[in-house]
Protein backbone atom coordinates (compact mmCIF):
# COMPACT_ATOMS: atom_id res chain seq x y z
CA UNK A 1 0.00 0.00 0.00
CA UNK A 2 0.75 3.39 -0.79
CA UNK A 3 1.96 6.20 1.88
CA UNK A 4 1.37 9.68 0.46
CA UNK A 5 2.07 13.20 0.81
CA UNK A 6 -0.32 15.72 -0.49
CA UNK A 7 1.20 19.54 -0.62
CA UNK A 8 -1.71 22.27 -0.90
CA UNK A 9 0.98 24.55 -2.28
CA UNK A 10 -1.33 27.66 -2.46
CA UNK A 11 -1.31 30.18 -5.80
CA UNK A 12 1.00 27.65 -7.86
CA UNK A 13 0.48 28.00 -11.26
CA UNK A 14 2.81 26.90 -14.55
CA UNK A 15 4.14 30.53 -14.75
CA UNK A 16 5.90 30.15 -11.17
CA UNK A 17 6.90 26.34 -11.43
CA UNK A 18 9.37 28.18 -14.18
CA UNK A 19 11.06 29.26 -10.89
CA UNK A 20 11.01 25.86 -9.14
CA UNK A 21 13.29 23.33 -10.33
CA UNK A 22 12.99 21.08 -7.50
CA UNK A 23 9.37 21.39 -7.21
CA UNK A 24 8.90 20.75 -10.76
CA UNK A 25 10.85 17.39 -10.45
CA UNK A 26 8.20 15.68 -8.27
CA UNK A 27 6.28 14.14 -11.79
CA UNK A 28 4.16 15.20 -13.91
CA UNK A 29 2.16 17.82 -14.80
CA UNK A 30 -1.49 18.45 -15.24
CA UNK A 31 -3.85 21.72 -15.07
CA UNK A 32 -5.95 21.34 -12.43
CA UNK A 33 -9.36 23.05 -12.72
CA UNK A 34 -10.94 25.00 -9.66
CA UNK A 35 -14.40 25.85 -8.13
CA UNK A 36 -15.86 28.80 -8.13
CA UNK A 37 -15.27 31.02 -5.47
CA UNK A 38 -11.25 30.07 -6.18
CA UNK A 39 -10.25 30.47 -2.78
CA UNK A 40 -8.88 28.43 0.06
CA UNK A 41 -11.73 26.91 1.95
CA UNK A 42 -13.89 25.76 -0.94
CA UNK A 43 -11.16 24.80 -2.82
CA UNK A 44 -9.33 22.77 -0.12
CA UNK A 45 -12.97 21.10 0.66
CA UNK A 46 -13.46 20.05 -2.72
CA UNK A 47 -10.16 18.34 -2.47
CA UNK A 48 -11.38 16.62 0.41
CA UNK A 49 -14.74 15.51 -0.56
CA UNK A 50 -14.68 15.55 -4.54
CA UNK A 51 -17.79 17.79 -3.86
CA UNK A 52 -18.48 21.04 -5.48
CA UNK A 53 -19.19 23.99 -2.89
CA UNK A 54 -23.34 23.40 -3.72
CA UNK A 55 -22.61 19.79 -2.04
CA UNK A 56 -20.21 20.17 1.14
CA UNK A 57 -21.45 23.91 1.55
CA UNK A 58 -18.24 25.80 2.32
CA UNK A 59 -19.12 28.64 -0.28
CA UNK A 60 -16.31 31.17 0.74
CA UNK A 61 -13.29 31.15 3.09
CA UNK A 62 -16.92 32.61 5.01
CA UNK A 63 -20.19 34.04 5.04
CA UNK A 64 -23.19 35.55 6.47
CA UNK A 65 -24.90 32.60 9.45
CA UNK A 66 -28.15 33.53 8.93
CA UNK A 67 -28.82 30.94 12.30
CA UNK A 68 -26.71 33.93 14.34
CA UNK A 69 -26.73 36.94 12.71
CA UNK A 70 -23.25 36.90 12.25
CA UNK A 71 -20.59 37.37 9.18
CA UNK A 72 -17.68 34.61 10.40
CA UNK A 73 -14.80 34.11 8.14
CA UNK A 74 -12.15 31.69 9.17
CA UNK A 75 -13.81 29.50 11.65
CA UNK A 76 -12.02 25.96 12.02
CA UNK A 77 -14.46 23.54 13.03
CA UNK A 78 -14.38 20.81 10.31
CA UNK A 79 -17.62 19.95 11.01
CA UNK A 80 -18.98 22.84 8.50
CA UNK A 81 -17.58 20.78 5.94
CA UNK A 82 -20.65 18.30 4.41
CA UNK A 83 -19.75 15.20 2.29
CA UNK A 84 -17.23 12.33 2.81
CA UNK A 85 -13.87 13.17 3.64
CA UNK A 86 -11.13 11.14 1.77
CA UNK A 87 -10.22 9.80 5.36
CA UNK A 88 -13.38 7.62 5.84
CA UNK A 89 -13.58 6.45 2.12
CA UNK A 90 -9.61 5.31 2.74
CA UNK A 91 -10.15 3.71 5.71
CA UNK A 92 -13.35 1.68 4.94
CA UNK A 93 -10.43 0.34 1.97
CA UNK A 94 -8.19 -0.06 4.48
CA UNK A 95 -9.17 -0.25 8.09
CA UNK A 96 -6.50 1.77 10.40
CA UNK A 97 -5.67 4.23 7.55
CA UNK A 98 -4.28 7.39 9.41
CA UNK A 99 -3.19 10.69 8.67
CA UNK A 100 -1.84 13.98 9.48
CA UNK A 101 -3.12 17.15 8.50
CA UNK A 102 -0.77 19.89 9.00
CA UNK A 103 -2.24 23.31 8.49
CA UNK A 104 -5.24 22.71 6.33
CA UNK A 105 -8.25 24.36 6.74
CA UNK A 106 -11.14 23.31 9.00
CA UNK A 107 -8.35 21.10 10.83
CA UNK A 108 -9.95 21.38 14.39
CA UNK A 109 -12.52 18.40 15.20
CA UNK A 110 -11.66 16.69 12.30
CA UNK A 111 -11.13 12.96 12.99
CA UNK A 112 -7.49 12.20 11.91
CA UNK A 113 -4.89 11.16 13.72
CA UNK A 114 -2.66 14.05 13.92
CA UNK A 115 -3.40 17.60 13.17
CA UNK A 116 -1.89 20.52 13.46
CA UNK A 117 -3.15 24.05 12.88
CA UNK A 118 -2.56 28.08 13.55
CA UNK A 119 -4.25 28.91 16.64
CA UNK A 120 -3.24 32.22 18.44
CA UNK A 121 -3.01 32.24 22.34
CA UNK A 122 -6.35 35.21 23.25
CA UNK A 123 -4.94 36.10 26.42
CA UNK A 124 -7.50 37.42 28.90
CA UNK A 125 -6.35 40.83 28.86
CA UNK A 126 -7.04 41.10 25.05
CA UNK A 127 -3.12 40.52 23.88
CA UNK A 128 -2.67 37.64 21.08
CA UNK A 129 0.30 35.63 21.10
CA UNK A 130 1.07 33.43 18.42
CA UNK A 131 1.10 29.56 18.80
CA UNK A 132 -0.50 26.58 17.17
CA UNK A 133 -3.10 23.89 18.04
CA UNK A 134 -2.23 20.11 18.18
CA UNK A 135 -3.79 16.68 18.54
CA UNK A 136 -2.64 14.47 20.17
CA UNK A 137 -2.22 17.62 22.25
CA UNK A 138 1.71 16.29 23.00
CA UNK A 139 2.70 17.10 19.52
CA UNK A 140 2.44 21.03 20.48
CA UNK A 141 5.58 20.44 22.93
CA UNK A 142 7.51 18.23 20.59
CA UNK A 143 7.55 20.58 17.58
CA UNK A 144 7.72 23.50 19.41
CA UNK A 145 10.95 22.08 21.32
CA UNK A 146 12.33 21.08 18.30
CA UNK A 147 11.39 24.33 16.36
CA UNK A 148 10.22 26.60 18.09
CA UNK A 149 6.76 28.69 18.35
CA UNK A 150 4.81 28.45 14.98
CA UNK A 151 5.71 31.78 14.00
CA UNK A 152 1.78 33.72 13.33
CA UNK A 153 2.60 36.76 12.22
CA UNK A 154 4.88 35.21 9.32
CA UNK A 155 1.64 33.36 8.49
CA UNK A 156 -0.47 36.54 8.10
CA UNK A 157 0.12 40.27 8.12
CA UNK A 158 2.82 42.68 7.10
CA UNK A 159 5.56 40.58 8.44
CA UNK A 160 4.23 37.16 6.38
CA UNK A 161 6.76 35.75 4.61
CA UNK A 162 9.14 32.48 4.01
CA UNK A 163 9.56 31.41 8.09
CA UNK A 164 5.36 30.11 8.41
CA UNK A 165 5.98 27.71 5.07
CA UNK A 166 9.81 26.88 6.65
CA UNK A 167 8.20 25.56 9.90
CA UNK A 168 5.32 24.40 8.38
CA UNK A 169 7.55 22.02 5.92
CA UNK A 170 9.77 21.10 8.96
CA UNK A 171 7.23 20.19 11.13
CA UNK A 172 5.49 18.20 8.26
CA UNK A 173 9.38 16.50 8.42
CA UNK A 174 9.25 15.69 11.70
CA UNK A 175 5.75 14.19 11.54
CA UNK A 176 6.62 11.71 8.92
CA UNK A 177 9.68 10.61 10.65
CA UNK A 178 8.46 10.26 14.24
CA UNK A 179 4.93 8.78 12.99
CA UNK A 180 4.83 7.37 9.37
CA UNK A 181 1.30 8.56 8.47
CA UNK A 182 -0.49 7.09 5.80
CA UNK A 183 -1.37 10.18 4.17
CA UNK A 184 0.50 13.79 4.89
CA UNK A 185 -1.71 16.68 4.26
CA UNK A 186 0.66 20.14 4.07
CA UNK A 187 -0.73 23.89 3.45
CA UNK A 188 2.35 26.10 2.30
CA UNK A 189 1.03 29.62 1.83
CA UNK A 190 4.33 31.54 1.02
CA UNK A 191 2.93 32.25 -2.49
CA UNK A 192 -0.01 33.83 -1.41
CA UNK A 193 2.30 36.79 0.28
CA UNK A 194 4.28 38.73 -2.16
CA UNK A 195 1.38 38.03 -5.25
CA UNK A 196 -1.03 39.82 -3.51
CA UNK A 197 1.22 42.49 -2.48
CA UNK A 198 2.62 43.19 -6.10
CA UNK A 199 0.89 41.22 -8.81
CA UNK A 200 2.36 38.43 -10.01
CA UNK A 201 4.01 40.47 -12.67
CA UNK A 202 6.35 41.96 -10.21
CA UNK A 203 9.87 40.07 -10.04
CA UNK A 204 9.41 39.70 -6.41
CA UNK A 205 6.72 36.54 -7.23
CA UNK A 206 9.34 34.95 -9.15
CA UNK A 207 11.92 35.45 -6.27
CA UNK A 208 9.76 34.31 -3.40
CA UNK A 209 8.68 31.18 -5.89
CA UNK A 210 12.42 30.26 -5.84
CA UNK A 211 12.73 30.77 -2.15
CA UNK A 212 9.77 28.40 -1.66
CA UNK A 213 11.49 25.77 -3.50
CA UNK A 214 14.47 25.79 -1.57
CA UNK A 215 12.73 25.23 1.40
CA UNK A 216 10.51 22.64 0.00
CA UNK A 217 13.29 21.20 -1.20
CA UNK A 218 14.17 19.17 2.01
CA UNK A 219 10.81 17.74 2.83
CA UNK A 220 10.54 16.36 -0.79
CA UNK A 221 13.59 14.58 -0.03
CA UNK A 222 12.46 13.15 2.97
CA UNK A 223 9.53 11.80 1.48
CA UNK A 224 11.56 8.97 0.56
CA UNK A 225 9.08 6.13 -1.37
CA UNK A 226 6.05 8.19 -0.72
CA UNK A 227 3.79 8.91 -3.38
CA UNK A 228 3.91 12.84 -3.51
CA UNK A 229 1.44 14.85 -4.91
CA UNK A 230 1.47 18.72 -5.53
CA UNK A 231 -2.23 20.95 -5.86
CA UNK A 232 -2.18 24.43 -6.03
CA UNK A 233 -5.67 25.75 -5.06
CA UNK A 234 -6.05 29.01 -7.56
CA UNK A 235 -3.76 31.11 -9.29
CA UNK A 236 -3.14 35.06 -8.63
CA UNK A 237 -3.49 37.78 -11.40
CA UNK A 238 -2.83 41.11 -11.70
CA UNK A 239 -5.60 43.96 -10.60
CA UNK A 240 -5.71 47.58 -10.14
CA UNK A 241 -9.06 48.33 -8.50
CA UNK A 242 -10.66 48.18 -5.60
CA UNK A 243 -14.43 47.81 -5.75
CA UNK A 244 -16.58 49.20 -2.76
CA UNK A 245 -19.94 47.23 -3.21
CA UNK A 246 -20.97 47.60 0.37
CA UNK A 247 -20.58 51.54 -0.15
CA UNK A 248 -23.08 51.04 -3.25
CA UNK A 249 -25.40 49.31 -1.11
CA UNK A 250 -25.14 51.84 1.81
CA UNK A 251 -25.97 54.53 -0.39
CA UNK A 252 -28.98 53.31 -1.05
CA UNK A 253 -30.48 52.88 1.91
CA UNK A 254 -30.03 49.06 2.07
CA UNK A 255 -27.17 48.77 4.01
CA UNK A 256 -27.17 49.99 7.55
CA UNK A 257 -24.93 50.43 10.38
CA UNK A 258 -25.23 51.04 14.35
CA UNK A 259 -22.88 53.43 16.00
CA UNK A 260 -20.73 53.22 19.04
CA UNK A 261 -18.18 55.20 20.71
CA UNK A 262 -18.21 57.09 17.10
CA UNK A 263 -17.16 53.83 15.06
CA UNK A 264 -19.61 52.48 12.55
CA UNK A 265 -20.60 48.58 12.40
CA UNK A 266 -22.14 46.69 9.67
CA UNK A 267 -25.87 45.70 11.01
CA UNK A 268 -27.05 42.82 9.28
CA UNK A 269 -29.75 42.31 11.33
CA UNK A 270 -31.75 45.47 10.24
CA UNK A 271 -29.66 45.88 6.70
CA UNK A 272 -31.85 44.99 3.21
CA UNK A 273 -28.71 44.01 1.66
CA UNK A 274 -25.21 44.02 2.14
CA UNK A 275 -21.99 41.77 0.81
CA UNK A 276 -19.32 39.38 2.02
CA UNK A 277 -16.94 40.36 0.21
CA UNK A 278 -13.81 37.60 -0.07
CA UNK A 279 -11.07 39.01 -3.17
CA UNK A 280 -13.22 38.36 -6.20
CA UNK A 281 -16.35 36.91 -5.03
CA UNK A 282 -18.91 38.68 -2.95
CA UNK A 283 -21.68 36.90 -1.44
CA UNK A 284 -24.97 39.51 -1.65
CA UNK A 285 -27.67 38.85 1.39
CA UNK A 286 -30.79 40.27 0.77
CA UNK A 287 -33.25 39.83 3.28
CA UNK A 288 -36.45 40.21 1.94
CA UNK A 289 -36.44 38.14 -1.74
CA UNK A 290 -38.92 40.89 -3.38
CA UNK A 291 -36.09 43.24 -3.36
CA UNK A 292 -33.49 41.07 -4.64
CA UNK A 293 -34.23 42.16 -8.28
CA UNK A 294 -33.49 46.14 -7.44
CA UNK A 295 -30.33 44.63 -5.72
CA UNK A 296 -29.41 42.96 -8.70
CA UNK A 297 -29.70 45.88 -10.41
CA UNK A 298 -28.06 48.68 -8.73
CA UNK A 299 -24.82 45.31 -8.24
CA UNK A 300 -24.42 45.29 -11.79
CA UNK A 301 -24.62 48.96 -12.34
CA UNK A 302 -21.52 48.95 -9.99
CA UNK A 303 -17.80 49.83 -12.08
CA UNK A 304 -15.60 46.87 -11.79
CA UNK A 305 -18.87 44.35 -11.38
CA UNK A 306 -18.68 41.85 -13.79
CA UNK A 307 -21.54 39.54 -13.17
CA UNK A 308 -24.30 39.05 -11.01
CA UNK A 309 -25.39 35.48 -10.33
CA UNK A 310 -29.23 35.11 -9.34
CA UNK A 311 -30.55 31.63 -8.24
CA UNK A 312 -29.83 29.85 -11.96
CA UNK A 313 -26.33 31.46 -11.95
CA UNK A 314 -25.39 30.17 -8.71
CA UNK A 315 -26.46 26.38 -9.70
CA UNK A 316 -24.71 27.08 -13.48
CA UNK A 317 -21.44 27.08 -11.02
CA UNK A 318 -22.58 24.60 -8.42
CA UNK A 319 -22.68 27.30 -6.08
CA UNK A 320 -26.41 27.19 -4.95
CA UNK A 321 -26.57 26.43 -1.44
CA UNK A 322 -28.06 27.81 1.18
CA UNK A 323 -25.25 29.42 3.07
CA UNK A 324 -24.61 31.28 -0.30
CA UNK A 325 -26.08 34.97 -0.84
CA UNK A 326 -29.18 35.44 -2.52
CA UNK A 327 -26.73 36.93 -5.42
CA UNK A 328 -23.25 36.25 -5.90
CA UNK A 329 -21.18 39.27 -7.52
CA UNK A 330 -18.06 38.40 -9.71
CA UNK A 331 -15.61 41.21 -10.27
CA UNK A 332 -13.91 42.49 -13.74
CA UNK A 333 -10.13 40.71 -14.09
CA UNK A 334 -8.71 43.92 -13.13
CA UNK A 335 -10.56 44.29 -9.67
CA UNK A 336 -11.87 42.56 -6.02
CA UNK A 337 -13.85 43.53 -3.38
CA UNK A 338 -13.12 45.84 -0.37
CA UNK A 339 -15.62 44.81 3.06
CA UNK A 340 -15.65 48.49 2.95
CA UNK A 341 -19.23 49.80 4.14
CA UNK A 342 -18.17 53.31 6.15
CA UNK A 343 -18.21 56.34 4.24
CA UNK A 344 -15.72 58.59 6.41
CA UNK A 345 -12.55 57.05 7.49
CA UNK A 346 -12.72 58.41 10.85
CA UNK A 347 -15.73 56.39 11.11
CA UNK A 348 -14.12 53.28 10.45
CA UNK A 349 -14.13 50.65 13.02
CA UNK A 350 -10.97 50.00 15.33
CA UNK A 351 -10.31 47.01 14.13
CA UNK A 352 -10.31 47.96 10.59
CA UNK A 353 -7.08 49.31 11.15
CA UNK A 354 -5.90 45.94 12.67
CA UNK A 355 -4.91 42.37 10.92
CA UNK A 356 -8.05 41.01 12.38
CA UNK A 357 -9.47 38.16 10.47
CA UNK A 358 -11.81 36.99 12.51
CA UNK A 359 -13.92 40.55 13.31
CA UNK A 360 -14.08 41.98 9.34
CA UNK A 361 -16.89 40.78 7.73
CA UNK A 362 -15.30 40.06 5.02
CA UNK A 363 -11.60 39.48 3.41
CA UNK A 364 -9.13 42.42 3.79
CA UNK A 365 -5.57 41.95 1.86
CA UNK A 366 -5.18 45.43 2.93
CA UNK A 367 -3.23 43.44 6.09
CA UNK A 368 -0.43 42.60 3.81
CA UNK A 369 0.88 46.33 4.26
CA UNK A 370 2.28 48.84 6.56
CA UNK A 371 -0.65 51.49 6.14
CA UNK A 372 0.90 53.22 2.75
CA UNK A 373 -0.28 56.42 3.31
CA UNK A 374 2.11 56.65 5.94
CA UNK A 375 4.52 53.53 6.28
CA UNK A 376 7.06 54.74 8.41
CA UNK A 377 4.59 56.00 11.25
CA UNK A 378 3.28 52.77 10.94
CA UNK A 379 6.54 51.01 12.01
CA UNK A 380 7.06 53.05 14.62
CA UNK A 381 3.38 52.15 15.91
CA UNK A 382 4.05 48.32 15.87
CA UNK A 383 7.22 49.08 17.10
CA UNK A 384 5.54 51.18 20.13
CA UNK A 385 2.46 48.14 20.55
CA UNK A 386 5.40 45.05 20.59
CA UNK A 387 7.26 46.80 23.11
CA UNK A 388 3.81 47.22 24.96
CA UNK A 389 3.50 43.29 24.77
CA UNK A 390 6.69 42.91 26.05
CA UNK A 391 5.98 45.00 29.22
CA UNK A 392 2.85 43.03 29.72
CA UNK A 393 0.68 45.72 28.60
CA UNK A 394 -2.67 45.67 26.55
CA UNK A 395 -1.83 47.05 22.77
CA UNK A 396 -3.44 47.85 19.08
CA UNK A 397 -1.45 46.78 16.40
CA UNK A 398 -3.02 49.39 14.21
CA UNK A 399 -0.97 49.74 11.84
CA UNK A 400 -3.13 48.35 8.46
CA UNK A 401 -3.96 51.00 5.57
CA UNK A 402 -8.10 51.92 4.61
CA UNK A 403 -8.29 53.34 1.18
CA UNK A 404 -4.35 53.72 0.73
CA UNK A 405 -4.15 49.85 1.86
CA UNK A 406 -6.74 48.87 -0.75
CA UNK A 407 -5.28 50.98 -3.54
CA UNK A 408 -1.66 49.30 -3.25
CA UNK A 409 -3.15 45.65 -3.46
CA UNK A 410 -1.79 44.54 -6.63
CA UNK A 411 -2.86 40.95 -6.80
CA UNK A 412 -5.94 38.63 -6.41
CA UNK A 413 -8.09 35.59 -7.50
CA UNK A 414 -11.08 34.22 -7.08
CA UNK A 415 -12.72 34.12 -10.52
CA UNK A 416 -12.14 30.89 -13.21
CA UNK A 417 -8.85 31.36 -14.56
CA UNK A 418 -8.93 32.82 -18.10
CA UNK A 419 -5.56 31.64 -18.80
CA UNK A 420 -3.70 27.84 -17.70
CA UNK A 421 -0.60 29.71 -17.64
CA UNK A 422 -2.39 31.47 -14.18
CA UNK A 423 -4.73 28.47 -13.80
CA UNK A 424 -3.94 26.13 -10.67
CA UNK A 425 -1.67 22.65 -11.19
CA UNK A 426 -1.51 19.50 -10.27
CA UNK A 427 1.57 17.39 -10.08
CA UNK A 428 2.30 13.86 -9.18
CA UNK A 429 5.22 11.43 -8.56
CA UNK A 430 2.95 8.67 -10.32
CA UNK A 431 3.49 8.34 -13.94
CA UNK A 432 0.46 6.21 -13.83
CA UNK A 433 -1.41 8.70 -13.04
CA UNK A 434 -0.98 10.97 -15.63
CA UNK A 435 -3.34 13.43 -17.28
CA UNK A 436 -3.67 16.34 -19.10
CA UNK A 437 -5.80 17.72 -16.92
CA UNK A 438 -7.69 16.79 -13.00
CA UNK A 439 -10.82 18.85 -12.12
CA UNK A 440 -11.22 19.75 -8.24
CA UNK A 441 -13.80 17.38 -7.80
CA UNK A 442 -11.47 14.25 -9.07
CA UNK A 443 -8.88 15.05 -6.50
CA UNK A 444 -10.39 12.68 -4.54
CA UNK A 445 -10.75 9.66 -5.96
CA UNK A 446 -6.95 10.36 -7.24
CA UNK A 447 -6.10 10.18 -4.03
CA UNK A 448 -8.29 7.28 -3.15
CA UNK A 449 -6.97 5.14 -5.78
CA UNK A 450 -2.94 6.26 -5.35
CA UNK A 451 -3.95 5.22 -1.48
CA UNK A 452 -5.16 1.89 -2.35
CA UNK A 453 -2.85 0.85 -5.10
Amino acid sequence: MTSLLVLDVVGLTPRLLEHMPRLRAVGFQAELGTVLPAVTCPAQSTFLTGLPPSGHGVVGNGWYFRDLGEVLLWRQHNALVGGEKLWHAARRERPGYTVANVCWWYAMGADVDWTVTPRPIYRADGRKDPDCYTDPPGLHDELTAKLGTFPLFSYWGPGAGIASSTWICRATEHIMAAHDPDLTLAYLPHLDYDLQRYGPSDPRCAAAAAELDAVLTPLLDAAGDRTVVVLSEYGITDVSRPVDVNRALRAEGLLRVHTQDGMEYLDPWTSRAFAVADHQVAHVYVRDPADVPAVAKLCASVPGVASVLDQDGKAAHALDHPRSGELVLLAEPDAWFTYYYWLDDDRAPDFARLVEIHRKPGYDPAELFFDPAAPAAAKRRAAVALLRKKLGFRYLMNVVGLDAGARTVRGSHGLLPADPADAPVLLCSDASAARDRYEAVEVKDLLLRLACS
